[in-house]
């Protein structure tokens, strides 16, 4: 099933999305004998020590606010760039030290920020110039359909990454790999025709623990991919989404607010600023903590509930557009009390 959506033939299951970034960049380093890893500035990856980093004022990688215990400073395991920056990319790569590019195909946890056009398609590029592996992590952008942005727009990765929602609340994650991956892995270990050599070095380091892959997790998996996040439900789910866009966009219109609205797939978030970020750093920028505590009480006490550190809205297949209309007249009123 997660072949058919994402193009990708060889499977792998974990307990989290978490878990399944780490070993595909453990697979990533076997695969190309590199050390390094690059990810996006104000990126999201789950707890993954290396995607913990950022960029300074000054453009040194350094750990973000909020990451404890380090093993070792960023910048001896990390690359970071600006999303939407080919050129630093493009310079990052040159050195030939990156094993793997680890990417949303757009970001999610600060805010919604969309790529460029052809931004993809450089990616790609870069990486195949430069011989790294592209790994994009699709756990958040499942919104966009059913494989993601993966399929939707036609990208191209090594390997691709996936949990959270792909079990219904159980817990479970997965990544996968092209064939090609699969074999340069192989061929790192010393596997002969038989496949044995090596074995003992996969039992070890490349299973992902004694519950990975268990009957409940891969039953929660297929019965929501086959029940429940199926390909029939997606066009309800964004068009509630666009509903809510909508709704939220008026609202600023009318009462003249400096901020933004920006929708993917399904999913759909506002941030304080009057364009939409390029960045990670112009989203997180546009923070302003107190504000967004202001407009989640507000939503609250008119019974609706906001994802507690987002102003985003996440469509369901049960959601209606009543419950949208619910939200864009709770929110006009917070909008105004604000700027009227």
């Amino acid at each position: 099933m997660l072949a058919d959506r994402f193009g990708l033939d060889q499977w792998q299951f974990t307990l989290s999305a978490t878990d399944a970034n780490r070993h595909a960049l453990r697979y990533a380093r076997q695969a190309t004998g590199r050390r390094k890893v690059l990810v996006i500035d104000h990126c999201y990856h789950g707890t993954v020590d290396e995607a913990y980093a950022t960029l300074d004022d000054e453009g040194r990688v350094v750990a973000r606010r909020g990451s404890i215990g380090a093993p070792v400073p960023l910048d001896e395991t990390t690359v970071v760039v600006p999303f939407n920056d080919i050129p630093a990319l493009e310079a990052a790569l040159a050195g030939g030290e990156v094993a793997a590019v680890l990417i949303e195909p757009a970001l999610t946890n600060v805010g919604i920020v969309l790529p460029d056009d052809g931004w993809h398609v450089a990616v790609r590029e870069a990486c195949d110039g430069a011989g790294t592996l592209l790994i994009i992590d699709e756990t958040h952008t499942l919104c966009a359909g059913p494989g993601g942005m993966t399929r939707r727009d036609g990208l191209r990765p090594d390997m691709v990454v996936v949990g959270k929602t792909i079990a219904g609340g159980v817990p479970a994650g997965a990544w996968g790999m092209t064939r090609d991956v699969a074999d340069l892995v192989a061929t790192s270990l010393g596997w002969d025709a038989e496949g044995t050599p090596g074995l003992e070095d996969i039992d070890v380091g490349g299973i992902g623990g004694t519950l990975a892959g268990n009957a409940v997790s891969l039953a929660g998996i297929r019965a929501t991919l086959g029940e429940v996040l199926t390909a029939d439900v997606y066009p309800g789910m964004i068009a509630r989404a666009g509903e809510w866009t909508a709704g939220v966009q008026a609202a600023i219109d009318e009462f003249d607010a400096p901020w933004q609205v920006t929708q993917l797939g399904a999913r759909s978030e506002y941030s304080f600023r009057p364009t939409p970020p390029h960045d990670g750093r112009e989203a997180a920028e546009a923070d302003d903590f107190a504000l967004q505590q202001y407009l989640h009480l507000h939503a609250l006490n008119r019974g609706i509930l906001l994802t507690p550190f987002h102003n985003m809205a996440l469509m369901s297949p049960a959601t209606s557009s009543d419950d949208v209309a619910r939200h864009t007249a709770a929110f006009r009123e917070a909008v105004q009390s604000l700027f009227a």
